[in-house]
């Protein structure tokens, strides 16, 4: 049968968009008047160097699979991805359900994304005959994923890219849309799909991303070998599970480039060190502060490099700081509890400050978790009648979890129950487990781009330090995150008033210290609403703050960077961001100069520069201390 001139065009089309991709030599499509890559001399890709590296590239990946398979043959790693396939299977499976069990609603729903297509080719086929290109859809602006320009300027990688999107949007509505399905497990369903949306993406693969498949001609697969070979120590470095690399390990080292505000170690026992650092100022606040940071986490979030140190920019202010570092545990310490890590943490600490300092009140700041279990230490300490607190500031820090986001589809019964079996037989969480958790949450920035750039480009990512004490994670003792898990997560018995801890109901209207309680208007872990949301248990004043960007960088935003901007407003009530952002005023730059001015008005008595230990606790041992150093 005879081609008709579309056809002809629409096949040659094809062909020329096919063998163009990856030369980078670009020209004018006669028929678009568009850029147009043209294809490469067949004889500038090096065939002979092109089979060397296929084959250099397969021993590497040979080498790599048996890095991933050897701790399992040995039996240090059992196989526990059942579990996990199983009930993205069981969730997806009840998605499935609702559509199929109603042809009609099955036939709209084939119909909808069958329409999809047939625009898409549609549009395809005039774009072939000369007409302007048309969009059927397009990413978002801030999709990183496909900036190449070929994604557009190349018909097949534009054809690739949309059908894509559009997949991935009617895979989204398709959990959207199906009403009747219980919101956990609508909930689930929608964080798996788009985890699969994700990692299906055409710019994770060499064939289909126009960007590595340049660089792939142009290096002969020298990019492929660099890449199996990142990858083989990427899983040596995580023990059999891939460890990826989200920043050049060798960049970065605690007490070196990290961590360097001066100060020493005044106390420690088995599950922290205490550190308190050296004065910059003649004069000091009278009251110290004493900060609380998570307890998966290393505190040194705080003490990045000098220009990001919060820590260090405390101190030129002229306050008396002290923080804890907690402990990376290991199975002889499985059986901390939450209530000991309170007493043996929190209060522990709180003696320690008063013992070096003769203050019997203290400043106080919880990050995240460690904002969660000071809240409940203060409580506490309210219930017994203990008033050893000035203030306290929470930075995205939970107090009730109705709102708590994606980590909540991590949290049900059978997975709790899965979890716990799994940290009897070790004694507790490894490391990997919760930062895979925290990637995934957003797994299009911290996830996928690092596949891409490491093992398919070949490249190092560069040093930062925030990405490096995002990899230096800690582990997590049973107890401990088995209570935080069921009366956070789980049961909100903390909001609830139902928390027990050691004979003690928490009642967080108990606590009447001023609060500065500050959230992130990008937070995956702790939204905004959530924070926002949990102002109302307590029973003190509190000043609401909204800062730009996520949990980490909306933190660490020193004045000198002055990178993101804040909210200050109203007194929080309800659980609507956007209504409180209405008669909420921004404000540019950093939020740490706003929060003093609210901790100098609390109580801004001065007294002369401290030592460090006060004549009663000896110094241990330079900041930032050994606990914090221990890696897995």
């Amino acid at each position: 049968m005879a081609e008709t001139g579309g056809q002809t065009a629409l096949r040659e089309g094809t062909v020329r968009a096919i063998c163009g991709a990856g030369t980078g030599a670009m020209a004018m499509d006669k028929a678009t008047t568009e850029p147009a890559v043209v294809p490469a001399p067949i004889g500038s890709v090096d065939v002979e160097a092109l089979a060397r590296n296929a084959a250099r590239m397969i021993e590497e990946g040979g080498k790599a699979l048996a890095a991933f398979l050897k701790p399992r043959e040995e039996g240090k790693i059992k196989a526990d991805t059942a579990e996990g396939v199983a009930d993205v299977v069981k969730t997806v499976g009840k998605v499935a359900e609702y559509w199929l069990t109603d042809p009609q609603r099955a036939l709209e729903l084939q119909t909808s994304l069958g329409r999809a297509y047939l625009g898409l080719w549609e549009n395809a086929v005039k774009r072939m005959a000369g007409e302007p290109p048309a969009a059927v859809t397009a990413p978002d602006t801030k999709d990183k994923r496909f900036a190449d320009p070929e994604w557009s300027q190349n018909q097949f990688f534009d054809f690739l890219k949309q059908a894509y999107l559009l997949t991935a949007q009617w895979a989204e509505h398709l959990v959207k849309d199906a009403d009747g399905i219980d919101e956990h497990t609508k909930a689930k369903a929608e964080f798996y799909v788009k985890q699969i949306t994700n990692a299906i993406s055409p710019s994770n693969f060499v064939l289909t991303n126009p960007e590595l498949l340049r660089e792939t001609l142009s290096s002969n697969a020298e990019n492929l070998v660099r890449g199996m070979h990142m990858l083989t120590e990427d899983i040596q470095a995580g023990q059999g599970n891939l460890k990826i690399r989200q920043s050049d390990p060798t960049g970065f080292e605690v007490g070196r480039n990290l961590g360097l505000t001066p100060g020493k170690v005044v106390f420690q026992n088995e599950l922290m060190q205490l550190i308190q650092y050296q004065a910059a100022t003649d004069k000091v606040l009278k009251a110290p502060l004493l900060i609380v940071p998570p307890w998966i986490n290393k505190f040194y979030i705080l003490d990045l490099t000098p220009e990001k140190s919060f820590i260090k920019w405390c101190v030129d202010q002229g306050i008396t700081v002290f923080v804890i570092s907690w402990v990376n545990p290991d199975a002889h310490l499985a059986a901390k509890s939450f209530e000991q890590y309170m007493k043996e943490g929190v209060i522990a600490a709180l003696d320690a400050v008063e013992a070096a300092t003769g203050e019997k009140k203290v400043h106080t700041v919880g990050y995240c978790v460690g904002g969660t279990l000071l809240a409940i230490t203060l409580a506490y300490l309210a219930a017994k009648k203990k008033n050893r607190v000035l203030s306290a500031t929470m930075f995205t820090a939970q107090l009730d979890f109705t709102y708590a986001g994606d980590l909540k589809v991590f949290v049900d019964e059978e997975r709790i129950q899965q979890l716990e079996a799994h940290m009897t037989e070790q004694g507790y969480l490894e490391s990997s487990s919760m930062a895979n958790t925290f990637n995934m949450l957003r797994s299009n920035d911290l996830i996928w781009p690092y596949v891409v750039n490491n093992y398919l480009k070949g490249k190092k990512p560069f040093p930062f330090d925030i990405l490096y004490w995002n990899s230096d994670a800690t582990r997590m003792p049973a107890a401990n995150h088995s209570f935080y898990l069921r009366n956070c997560y789980l049961n909100n018995t903390l909001a609830k008033g139902e928390m027990e801890i050691a004979g003690v109901t928490i009642d967080l209207k108990k606590v009447k210290v001023p609060v500065y309680n500050l959230a992130t208007r990008e937070d995956h872990i702790a939204p905004a609403k959530s924070v926002l949301y949990g102002s109302q248990y307590l029973g003190g004043p509190v000043k609401f703050v909204l800062a730009g960007s996520g949990h980490i960088a909306g933190v660490v935003n020193p004045p000198g960077k002055a990178k993101y901007q804040y909210w200050t407003g109203d007194k929080p009530s309800g659980d609507s961001v956007d209504k409180w952002l209405e008669t909420a005023t921004e404000h540019p730059g950093s939020w740490w100069p706003d929060w003093l001015s609210w901790l100098t008005a609390l109580d801004g008595k001065t007294v002369p520069a401290r030592t460090i230990g006060g004549g009663k606790l000896q110094p241990i041992e330079d900041a930032p201390g050994s606990y914090v150093k221990v890696r897995d």
